[in-house]
């Protein structure tokens, strides 16, 4: 039977996300939005595509006028207008109107680059989410945030634009190859640090049965991590304030992003940023010793960096500069007061960043000292 979590904006019922381990009652679901006269058009990359592309479009067809699949190559490199221009083109030509319908199928460069397009063609059209990864499931699916990247820079183009629904079928994780599966781990970690000490205990404590991927157990992750994102976007939908806590590691982890060209998973890059803000933290003295480092050692047993090689130091934080949650030429950094409490710090210096970007910085000589 599957769970759902209604989601609110403005204080008015938007959409829910509903949880199940199989695509069964997304059928339902799908019926529920009275889809019988509208075109489907399913946004989808080509490695999802090859696993779950035809079940979903079978699916479909069979609660909606007609459906069809548009399949870009997948990697962060398609989440780009050039991709976004190939969509306009390929529902122009498919005949789609503003009473139609867009679907994603994929993970978070599927999910913000349909949300992009569902806002932006013929000024807003409606779209669902049905995420396949941990970390478009946790995170980016959730909260209407679209978005793609622009000449490198992370999501420097974008909208916000609430699904109609989100469908989480629990089952695709375990498909997920590994690096990608705890990639989006940095993510649900991120919800304890910020919000909730009894989830993080909770997370170290199924660390096991995370890992081994067991449906039951990641089905309350999810759930867990899902309710913490519904209380900060209900409250800040727009990030005017507080929603930018869901920012926390992602400064100088875009900037990680970025300068690694994109070689390393965003989870990966975020679980550094978080590293990062948490030595920053410590020094600041806001967090002591100790929990700076439990918190950077327990990304550990979930396969994600603490540390990488090959930083320039001085260019990371010129990138932070770029960085879209710049405010008046001032970084609106995310820093933690405590664990499962963090808070919007505009006082960060250079000099500081710089000493956490070193922290993580993984160089030949650290090896033999």
């Amino acid at each position: 039977m599957a769970q759902r979590l209604p989601i609110l904006y403005n204080k008015k019922p938007c959409y829910d996300i509903v949880f199940s381990q199989s695509f069964e009652e997304l059928k339902l679901e799908l019926q529920e939005l009275e889809l019988k006269e509208r075109k489907v058009c399913i946004i989808t990359d080509s490695t999802v595509d090859g696993i779950y592309g035809t079940e979903l479009e079978q699916l479909v067809s069979e609660v909606c006028k007609k459906a069809v699949r548009f399949v870009f190559p997948a990697g962060e490199s398609s989440k780009s207008l050039d991709t976004v221009k190939q969509a306009y083109v390929f529902l122009i030509e498919n005949g789609f109107d503003r009473k139609d319908v867009l679907l994603a199928l994929g993970g978070g460069v599927v999910g913000d680059l349909t949300g992009y397009v569902a806002a932006t063609y013929l000024r807003g059209i409606d779209f669902i989410q049905v995420p396949t990864t941990l970390l478009a499931q946790c995170d980016s699916s959730i909260g209407g945030k679209t978005g793609v990247d622009f000449d490198g820079y992370k999501n420097m183009v974008g909208a916000f634009k609430m699904p109609r629904l989100v469908y989480m079928n629990l089952s695709v994780l375990k498909t997920l190859e590994e690096r990608q599966f705890f990639s989006g781990f940095a993510e649900v970690m991120k919800y304890g640090l910020i919000k909730d000490a009894l989830f993080y205990e909770w997370l170290i404590e199924n660390m096991y049965e995370i890992c081994e991927r067991d449906l039951n157990v990641l089905e309350e992750m999810v759930m867990r991590s899902c309710s913490i994102k519904k209380l900060v976007v209900e409250k800040d939908p727009t990030e005017q304030g507080d929603r930018a806590l869901l920012n926390l590691g992602h400064t100088i982890g875009h900037a990680i992003e970025k300068y690694k060209k994109f070689e390393l998973h965003h989870g990966e890059c975020v679980a550094l940023g978080t590293v990062a803000a948490a030595y920053i933290s410590w020094k600041k003295e806001l967090l002591s010793m100790d929990e700076y480092y439990e918190i950077r050692d327990m990304f550990v047993p979930f396969y994600l960096p603490i540390s990488v090689d090959g930083l320039d130091p001085a260019e990371i934080l010129k990138l932070t500069k770029s960085d879209k949650k710049m405010e008046a030429g001032t970084i609106k950094f995310i820093l933690l007061k405590k664990i499962g409490k963090a808070i919007i710090d505009r006082s960060v210096t250079d000099e500081e960043i710089l000493a956490a970007i070193n922290e993580i910085n993984f160089s030949e000589e650290d090896a033999y000292e």
